[in-house]
């Protein structure tokens, strides 16, 4: 979660070496903008072509502070370099002293740029001062919840800072059992954390602290009226944080009913991750998009990919049918319960599998190791949702390559 390595700028990639498209779907330029439920914008294809080229993040950022430099207990600073890390990325080193001030604020930031160390750091320090704080976070995927909570674990050892995670697709009966022991944070998704709250087994009152993590996302899940009567529940004044790579009217909304004189940082450079070469795979008509599939992931370049397709049913059949043509593979859907996905997600983050074919569940927050490539197999149904699928590979300083496969 802790991003630094800031390299200097060289080039990557080359042309199309996967053939190009002579048509486009649409001249459309609304790339980013917000969807709407079950709608899907039109993505002119010029958009999933580019060269990478790696350059310092947020033009030749400098950081103000190290790690050392915070008003953190010294447990926590320690633990911090313990990890390897001693200079904050670019939200990190502007958003953590307003946090600790105890300032409502809005972080805007790209995928990887460590927004989740931003908020743990500073809120790790709240409840040392204070061990009968409680903190709730919620998130969009339960991916990402246990993912922060992993990252909340790592971070708090020999500190007595306990923590539950509570998503569906798991089972609620432990995460209730859990939950009658004391916990500092509460990490979830809104569907169940408000079927927790309405069942008595987490008291929001006693929470003055929220963070609103990928609310972009939230909101295009159709979470909003979840996560409004969270909020509603929580005592006034209430300490909020609200993370999102992109901005709307519909965020502007949410910020202004859900915060109070926040301060906003943005640290957001572009729209899709500089030192990813983005390109596209023509399906003539008469070839087999699954041989087309099947013959670039022969190739020893293809390490370790992540494939999108759109819906469940079609993510579990291509899963299938690359395994019985002898690849490693692997899927992550709704269907599947959280201890399947979180198999198949750590199978694939220690490289015990070469693929993981995905729903857009994979494609936010999650951080992901090493991975070479991204494969659109189904073009994803907004703009924001390839520039989140994209962001799975080229992370840090590392390259990556994004390919939509089009037809």
């Amino acid at each position: 979660m802790f991003k630094r390595n800031f390299s200097k700028k060289r080039s990557f990639g080359g042309g199309a070496a996967y053939g190009r498209p002579k048509f486009a779907f649409s001249s459309n330029k609304r790339g980013g903008a917000g969807k709407r439920q079950g709608q899907d914008e039109h993505i002119s294809i010029s958009k999933f072509i580019k060269r990478a080229e790696i350059t310092e993040k947020s033009e030749n950022f400098v950081p103000e502070h190290s790690f050392t430099d915070f008003n953190i207990a010294e447990i926590l600073k320690g633990n911090i370099l313990a990890k390897g890390y001693t200079v904050p990325t670019p939200i990190q080193d502007r958003i953590i002293p307003y946090i600790l001030k105890g300032l409502d604020v809005v972080g805007i930031a790209n995928t990887g740029t460590g927004k989740t160390g931003a908020f743990l750091i500073p809120l790790i320090q709240k409840t040392l001062l204070d061990p009968k704080s409680k903190i709730l976070i919620a998130v969009p995927t339960r991916e990402l919840a246990a993912q922060i909570n992993e990252e909340l674990k790592s971070l708090c050892p020999r500190m007595k800072i306990f923590s539950v995670c509570c998503v569906g697709g798991a089972n609620i009966n432990r995460q209730i059992a859990d939950l009658r022991y004391y916990n500092n944070f509460i990490i979830g998704t809104p569907g169940r954390l408000k079927d927790l709250i309405e069942r008595k087994f987490i008291d929001l009152s006693k929470f003055s602290t929220v963070v609103l993590d990928e609310a972009d996302r939230m909101l295009d899940m159709g979470f909003i009226n979840d996560v409004r009567f969270m909020m509603a529940k929580m005592p006034q004044p209430r300490h909020t944080l609200f993370f999102s790579a992109t901005i709307s009217r519909e965020i502007e909304y949410l910020i202004n009913e859900f915060l109070k004189e926040p301060v906003t940082i943005s640290v957001k450079t572009g729209d899709t991750a500089q030192n990813v070469t983005q390109d596209v795979v023509k399906i003539e008509r008469g070839k087999d998009k699954l041989d087309i599939l099947h013959d670039l992931l022969i190739r020893p370049e293809f390490s370790k990919v992540l494939i999108f397709g759109r819906t469940k049913h079609g993510v579990e059949k291509l899963s299938k049918l690359l395994e019985r043509r002898g690849f490693k593979a692997s899927s992550i859907h709704g269907n599947k319960n959280q201890t399947q996905r979180q198999r198949a997600l750590g199978l694939f983050k220690q490289s015990n599998i070469q693929i993981l074919v995905a729903t857009d569940v994979a494609a936010r927050g999650l951080d992901i190791p090493d991975v070479s490539h991204v494969i659109n197999y189904d073009i994803p149904a907004t703009y924001d949702d390839y520039i989140h699928r994209i962001g799975r590979t080229g992370r840090g300083d590392k390259t990556g390559k994004a390919l939509t496969f089009v037809e």
